[in-house]
């Protein structure tokens, strides 16, 4: 899951293909369904994403009444209007019609606790929760910010590796050197540096168990002489989400797990991130053999072809039993994206994804 920022931001204005009334409203690479004539391409305008939650005065300005996701009707969600795909709001409220939205576009000035806007926070089943405790030294996963949104991640050629997306839960661990210690979390209780208390009954303890993922990061630490080692990978199946891969979570042995980080931390030097070769590298050298995401293109950044390749069926199951969730992008080596003001890393969601029916949103 990403960050939420709703910010002004220069439009590019493109006719709506299927409707007079309409035109589209691009934002990175983004494109909302506007009103023809409310904006011409150069002009400024605030951009709310998916997943931001409107407080009520708003929704009723924006003319959204009813019109929004969640049993509130307050959540902004992608849509298809007139065939063509919706994502986010694009609009000038009237708290901000004194607001120089150019001088704000330049400084990211972020507008959402103004607005009152804030992010949705998807249910926590029982099976991904429990008794927590306090973890200052683990691993925190960051946010991916999406593509679409910050185009200018990578550079156009720059070679990156582009992973499959699984719709699962995020599963965090830390082993720590000193005291011989393993800090299991979930994205969302690990960011507030928390761990799960060990439990056999909860989710990403049995899959930290099942997968020996503990002893990896023990080795690894050893032969690297790290002081701690976090392991980030996806937990899915049945039981988890909706899409489930063929994979189920009553039982440890059918419970899917696939690895998609690592973070060192080779105290007193900085913790780093370890680019996709070193990762197969490392774990090849130490004998260990753990599931990892597909890799689904390695070569030279090409927006179009990866917003292409973020679409279809998945992979992970080898009979694409299931629609793709989308990618996540990373350089071939590990950097810094100034536009993110941190590692580069950014993931693309497939439409087919974010239109499905029924789907699950857990953490």
């Amino acid at each position: 899951m990403s960050t939420l920022s709703v910010t002004a931001e220069k439009l590019v204005v493109h006719p709506h293909p299927n409707a007079d009334r309409l035109e589209l409203a691009q934002v990175g690479l983004y494109r909302a369904v506007v009103a023809k004539g409310q904006f011409t391409t150069g002009d400024y305008a605030l951009y709310i994403p998916e997943q931001a939650v409107l407080p009520e005065p708003l929704i009723e300005e924006l003319g959204l009444t009813g019109k929004l996701a969640g049993s509130q009707h307050n959540r902004v969600k992608i849509v298809r209007l007139r065939g063509e795909v919706s994502q986010g709001i694009v609009c000038r409220p009237a708290a901000l019609a004194e607001v120089d939205l150019a001088q704000a576009q330049a400084e990211r000035t972020d507008f959402a606790e103004t607005l009152g806007i804030t992010k949705w926070a998807p249910p926590i089943p029982t099976s991904m929760s429990g008794q927590v405790e306090s973890a200052p030294d683990l691993l925190r996963w960051i946010d991916v910010e999406n593509i679409k949104r910050y185009p200018e991640i990578f550079e156009p050629g720059e070679p990156v590796v582009a992973t499959e997306k699984i719709h699962g839960t995020a599963c965090l661990m830390t082993y720590l050197r000193d005291g011989d210690r393993v800090q299991v979390s979930s994205k969302g209780v690990g960011g507030q540096s928390l761990a799960l208390v060990s439990d056999e009954r909860n989710l990403y303890w049995r899959a930290v168990n099942h997968h020996g993922l503990a002893e990896a990061a023990r080795k690894l630490s050893a032969a690297l002489d790290l002081a701690r080692v976090g392991f980030f990978g996806e937990v899915f199946g049945q039981g988890v989400q909706d899409l489930h891969y063929g994979a189920a979570a009553g039982h440890d042995d059918t419970l899917g797990y696939a690895l998609f980080d690592i973070v060192i931390d080779p105290a007193p030097e900085p913790v780093r991130w370890l680019d996709h070769a070193e990762i197969g590298a490392v774990l090849a050298d130490l004998g260990i053999t753990l599931p990892r995401v597909p890799v689904l293109y390695e070569g030279p950044y090409d927006a179009a072809a990866l917003l292409e390749l973020a679409e279809g069926r998945e992979t992970v199951t080898g009979t694409a039993a299931n629609i793709r969730e989308g990618l996540v992008v990373r350089p071939a080596t590990e950097r810094y994206a100034p536009v993110l003001g941190g590692r580069a890393i950014g993931k693309i969601v497939s439409n087919a994804y974010l239109l499905r029916d029924g789907g699950t949103e857990y953490e």
